[in-house]
């Protein structure tokens, strides 16, 4: 017969254990390791010295990063897995949080700094235990679908259009309201804004009142009637337009401009998001969706550092990020697929930065093809004349140099090029029609010497067998962290509204992947460390501390931010955590 343990849920006594705890090589005990390394003075922020004591960031941060290891993105869940999950207890010290007071942690200011510096200690760390290889840095982005109304949008050509026509019924009631004996002096440019209307209506009721008092003045009884009666209704019927519609119509354009900037789009429920499209087009029939661009830099497959931007397109990206990284100055390579060569990003790498880019050109791999490089209309291919500056065609069609000329975007980049144009004098009569385009004009070729000087570097860079061998890891490196995000973490979708929110948020999801991976792979090989290596690792903990605060003070805090006496204090506490913290996993 089977033998069952007594279970009894009814029973009037319980033996409560208070005393959590968790294994050694849990990862909330990672995560509460990092955050203990991050001194006192970036974790806390200047509070109110009256009322009840606010909670420590460090709990609340350490709360945040366990529950997003977990997939748990909800403020509500988050405290229930205080009350319910034994590793958040331990982390909380088993004290209650409100879910105002973990979405107010999440959405604020202090928040995002300090998820932002987090990433800075983390590379740091990494570069300290060499985990860090090749000093490369690979960058790539993914879309992530705002948490806003898919339907409800706001776009610029939008704006274009009917503000153009609000534009011109305006210069219509101005040269009405010039008629009815209004006092203006506005110029075209001035009435086209909601200060040039306001001052319209505020002209037309004053000589609403200046009729008004002259109508007054008037008998009661006027043969024909009055013509100041009539002027009134005609001017009344201007200032409700005006009042009503113009003015508010105007605001609202000018508002939307603010918001747009330079993008195309964006949600009316969430105004930093802007209408992309998604991989994740079912109907395939290009669908847009607000979303965000996340920009992504890593290295061993950990998250080093990250950015959202509004931009569809990752070309535009890549030089803000890289302002962005203030560890920037650790890696010599700069590693990237073709989404992000051009000229620009080119230039401010290798001039600005004097960083290796290992970025591929858009049209890197067909340039790589024997078709391309035989082909007859690549200029590439013709033969040029250095003396006299000229290129001659395969078929005889000879090329001189005409004119210097330079090309700015609308987004203010320049480009400069050479102009090369076919000589109207041939050697034959038939070059000299090859020379002539359908229309009769003379072909051009236009030769960016810049673009093509980066080009011939870029395939240099490629082809060597360092360049080679460290893009080849471009794939397996970067592009795993966004498979690992969407797939096991789940988020496709972002959560709260507003750049900044989304910001931090990524920023904690970003961070409790690399804790959760570290934990793994410090626990996979825990069996294997000896005593004195387990304290070589905490003296190089404790190293990595005074490197980050001097690396602070030196290279990206500005003046006005700097660490005091008591940072070596904090981490000669954190040292000796450390000690104990690894010499418990040896003894078990």
């Amino acid at each position: 017969m089977t033998m069952y343990k007594d279970y009894n849920t009814n029973q009037l006594s319980l033996e409560v254990n208070l005393a959590y705890d968790i294994p050694t090589t849990h990862e909330a005990r990672m995560i509460s390791l990092f955050v203990d390394s991050i001194p006192s003075q970036v974790l806390l922020e200047e509070t109110s010295h009256t009322g009840r004591p606010a909670f420590h960031p460090a709990m609340l941060m350490k709360m945040t990063l366990f529950a997003y290891a977990r997939q748990v993105f909800s403020g509500r869940k988050i405290v229930q897995m205080n009350e319910e999950v034994i590793p958040m207890k331990w982390l909380s010290q088993d004290t209650y949080v409100s879910y105002k007071t973990i979405n107010n942690f999440r959405s604020s200011k202090h928040a995002n700094n300090l998820i932002k510096t987090a990433f800075i200690y983390f590379t740091l760390l990494m570069r300290e235990n060499g985990m860090i290889e090749d000093d490369a840095l690979f960058i790539d982005g993914t879309k992530l679908e705002a948490d806003a109304n898919l339907y409800s949008f706001t776009w610029k050509r939008a704006i274009d259009k009917y503000e153009a026509a609000l534009n011109g019924k305006i210069s219509q009631l101005y040269d009405q309201l010039i008629q009815e004996g209004v006092n203006l002096a506005l110029s075209k440019e001035e009435r086209e804004t909601s200060q040039g209307l306001e001052e319209l209506l505020e002209k037309t009721e004053a000589t609403l009142a200046e009729i008004e008092q002259a109508i007054e003045e008037e008998p009661k009884a006027i043969k024909g009637g009055s013509a100041n009666r009539q002027k009134r209704r005609r001017i009344k019927k201007i200032r409700k337009q005006l009042k009503d519609d113009f003015l508010p119509r105007k605001q609202r354009y000018e508002e939307a401009r603010k918001i747009l900037e330079d993008r195309n789009s964006f949600s009316k429920t969430d105004h930093d998001a802007t209408f992309m499209r998604m991989k994740e087009d079912h109907m395939q029939n290009g669908q847009l969706k607000p979303g965000y661009n996340v920009q992504a830099a890593t290295n061993g497959q950990y998250v080093l550092d990250f950015d959202i931007f509004p931009n569809p397109t990752d070309t535009r990206t890549l030089k803000p990020f890289l302002q962005s990284i203030q560890t920037l100055d650790l890696f010599n390579y700069i590693v990237a697929d073709a989404g992000y060569g051009s000229e620009e990003n080119y230039r401010f790498i290798i001039d600005e930065l004097e960083k290796t880019p290992l970025i591929p050109y858009t049209m890197y791999q067909k340039e790589l093809t024997k078709k391309y490089q035989t082909s007859t209309d690549n200029p590439m291919n013709w033969e040029y004349l250095e003396d006299t500056d000229q290129f001659i065609k395969p078929d005889g069609v000879v090329y001189s140099f005409k004119n210097y000329s330079s090309r700015t975007d609308k987004y203010g980049f320049q480009r400069d090029f050479k102009i090369y144009e076919a000589d109207k004098v041939q050697d034959t009569p038939e070059l000299e029609q090859l020379a002539k385009t359908d229309s009769g004009n003379q072909k051009q070729i236009h030769y960016n010497p810049t673009w093509n000087y980066f080009k011939e570097l870029l395939k240099q860079t490629l082809h060597s067998e360092e360049g080679s061998r460290i893009y080849a890891k471009r794939k397996i490196d970067v592009e795993p962290v966004f498979g690992r995000l969407k797939s096991v973490f789940g988020v496709r979708r972002v959560h709260v509204r507003g750049k900044q929110a989304v910001s931090t948020e990524i920023g904690f999801i970003f961070m409790s992947m690399n804790l959760t991976k570290l934990a793994k792979n410090l626990a996979s090989k825990t069996s294997t460390i000896q005593k004195p290596h387990s304290v070589s690792f905490s003296l190089i903990g404790f190293k990595t501390g005074i490197t980050v605060w001097f690396y602070f003070e030196e290279s990206f805090c500005p003046a006005s931010f700097s660490f005091i006496a008591g940072f070596f204090s904090t981490f000669l506490l954190i040292f000796m955590k450390s000690l104990r913290f690894y010499g418990k996993i040896v003894t078990e």
